[in-house]
């Protein structure tokens, strides 16, 4: 009896206990800490290379990004790393893109995990793309996961086929499962609409952001991800309402981590919106980005964020230096043979910095003018049969990409410079195109320069053979007050010789000055007008961008609208591009002995910027737009008077009562 008792007791108390053994082994797991640490890059842009910072230090290059992932994996051996994409256009070794797949190829030997695709991995097209990814299969070396879940060939695209056997070949996919340190990760490519927008010859068609990141977030949590990444090429921006990446963490929940690139910012915090991290570590390998963060079930909480630079105080990795040195002589026997040049020659030399355009400075920038100057002498220099006339050249901020700074300046320098695109001949660069525009038109593409900028930086122009003025006050789309042709001409005086005595002639010198000679834009003229491949494509679209507000058609010599950009190449007397770095380059190595002129180191007044109220100058030459807003501010004034007056009457009547109440009073 007394064992019956026991047992039936040891039984109630089993009994009891059993159903709550689950429930604290959930808890247990629910307060569970995890540590995730990621190392990440984005918009690497081929910058295989250090490269000068304008400070006298170095700022880049991969063998000592290798330095620094290998010391922080030493500290953290479970990080992953990854980039967000444009790891590639950007200096002389993407000329190798379509045959070596250095950048891929590179990575793979640095350690990354995965990636995605940004807009400039379709510089050379989607079938570029494709001969890529083929020539990184066929080297067999290692290479990071490639993602990309929104992003795919269309059906259109002639080449379809191809471009989808290659990203089958290399094992692109939508998303991946990641183990590592007991964490299974799911890690996911997307491109943004931006980024899409930026590279209209791709093939490729864009699936929508949002729908497409839920479908892989529920795909991969589906599958036993614990912690899920985004890797996204869309970027963020002070300016909400253009903030993608910010906007994706608003709409799509269940990510945790977005790696972000495209916009080339630099998070010296991470973002946080809602209970996802935004993260960016800044372009051009100058820094390698360090997040780790411990999470649980019951959230996540950020333990460190780092930005490494990767500057002159890293050491090299041996190993990354050699196969750097190995793409180097690859280019110089190959794509710069053509052109006799190698990578580390010295052109010239200069005694000042270049800068980059500034957001917001629309008075001229001397390194646009020194691009704007190089096509003009390339088209009196290079170019097989030289058109009689006037010449206009044309750059714009948006295709500048590096700066030139103080001291010698090399064939890599001017390349990275002018180093996007790809020609009609299927190498690196931009070639040179030419067209005609009336000289209305040409008053509105200054006119772009002067109204969309403010709202479009890399609308930014820079001209050789114009000069204009503008106001910044006036009317948007009437801002131009002044425009005319220039052309420089070069003459010869005799120097004059100090203390009198004998001619110059007789001592043997004369002096070359540089005289401007400037004529009237005549509206109904045709005038050529030279610039890159990608900016003439962006002025045939200036119509429609501006809802016909501004009138720009690219045409041919004859009048008639261009269509085919490749049918208006430049070309050498050897049947080759004129590709916009070359232009530079060449222009820049006619200075060799002496130097870059002084006349560069700040911009030369051709483009004329004021800030006037003066009502004057505000309404000088007002063309129908401003027309139409002073019609409507009259208009608007007016009724303001009537509705006052009306307002007044009626608040007196009020007072007294109305007309018959006060004419009783006086009786």
């Amino acid at each position: 009896m007394g064992f019956f008792r026991r047992f039936s007791t040891l039984v109630l108390i089993l009994l009891l206990i059993l159903p709550l053994a689950p429930v604290q082994a959930g808890a247990e797991d629910a307060s569970q800490v995890n540590t995730t640490t990621v190392l990440f890059t984005h918009d690497l842009h081929s910058h295989f290379l250090p490269q000068a910072d304008g400070t006298g230090g170095e700022s880049g290059g991969y063998a000592r990004l290798k330095t620094a992932l290998d010391r922080e994996r030493e500290n953290y051996p479970n990080a992953l790393v990854l980039d967000g994409g444009d790891f590639s256009i950007g200096s002389l070794i993407q000329t190798m893109y379509t045959t070596q797949g250095a950048e891929l190829r590179t990575m793979g030997a640095l350690g990354y995990d995965a990636a995605t695709a940004g807009n400039h991995e379709f510089d050379h097209e989607g079938t570029g793309f494709a001969q890529m990814l083929n020539a990184v299969v066929l080297s067999g070396g290692p290479s990071p996961a490639l993602l990309m879940s929104n992003y795919k060939p269309s059906p259109e695209n002639p080449d379809q086929l191809n471009i989808q056997r290659a990203m089958a070949a290399y094992g692109v996919q939508d998303y991946m499962l990641l183990e590592r340190g007991g964490v299974t990760y799911g890690i996911f490519g997307l491109m943004g609409e931006n980024s899409a927008a930026c590279a209209p010859a791709s093939g490729f068609v864009l699936g929508d952001v949002e729908e497409n990141a839920r479908r892989c977030v529920d795909a991969l949590k589906s599958q036993g991800a614990e912690f899920i990444i985004c890797l996204s090429h869309s970027g963020t921006n002070e300016k909400k309402k253009l903030s993608e990446d910010e906007r994706l963490a608003e709409e799509v929940e269940g990510i945790d981590l977005i790696i972000s690139g495209h916009t080339h910012t630099t998070l010296k915090e991470p973002l946080v919106v809602g209970d996802t991290y935004i993260v960016s570590s800044g372009p051009y390998c100058e820094n390698l980005g360090s997040i780790t963060l411990n999470w649980s079930a019951e959230g996540k909480e950020l333990a460190d964020y780092r930005l490494i630079p990767i500057d002159e105080t890293m050491p090299e990795d041996g190993e990354i230096s050699a196969l750097v040195e190995e793409w180097k002589g690859l280019v110089e026997g190959g794509y710069l043979s053509r052109y006799g040049l190698s990578y580390d020659q010295v052109l010239t030399t200069l005694d000042f910095d270049l800068t980059a355009p500034e957001p917001g400075i629309q008075t001229g920038n001397a390194l646009g003018e020194l691009v704007a100057d190089s096509f003009l002498w390339a088209v009196e220099n290079l170019e097989a049969d030289v058109p009689d006339g006037p010449v206009v050249t044309v750059t714009a901020d948006g295709v500048l990409r590096a700066p030139l700074y103080a001291g010698e300046v090399t064939t890599s320098m001017a390349f990275d410079v002018l180093s996007m695109g790809v020609g009609a001949d299927g190498t690196s660069g931009y070639p040179l195109v030419s067209c005609y525009l009336t000289g209305k038109e040409l008053k509105a593409v200054a006119e772009v320069d002067a109204s969309v900028t403010p709202i479009m930086p890399v609308a930014q122009l820079y001209m050789a053979g114009m000069e204009y003025s503008f106001n910044t006050h006036r009317m948007f789309f009437n801002r131009v007050t002044e425009a005319r042709i220039y052309q420089d001409k070069s003459r010869t005086e005799k120097a004059p010789v100090l203390g009198g005595g004998t001619s110059a002639e007789d001592v043997g010198f004369s002096v070359t000055r540089q005289e401007r000679e400037h004529t009237e834009i005549d509206d109904d003229q045709l005038y050529r007008v030279v610039t890159g491949m990608y900016s003439a494509q962006m002025l045939g679209t200036i119509q429609e961008r501006s809802f016909g507000l501004l009138s720009i058609e690219p045409k041919d010599e004859n009048g008639q609208p261009v269509t085919d950009f490749t049918q208006r190449i430049i070309y050498d007397q050897y049947g080759n591009e004129v590709k916009e770095w070359y232009a530079l380059a060449a222009y820049l190595q006619s200075f060799a002995e002496d130097g870059l002129p002084e006349r560069y180191s700040g911009p030369d007044g051709r483009k004329d910027v004021s800030q006037s109220w003066n009502p004057v100058e505000l309404l000088k030459r007002p063309n129908w737009i401003t027309l139409v807003a002073l019609l409507v501010l009259i208009l608007v004034a007016a009724l303001v008077v009537v509705l006052v007056r009306w307002a007044a009457r009626r608040q007196r009547n009020r007072r007294y009562g109305g007309r018959g109440h006060r004419w009783r009073r006086m009786m």
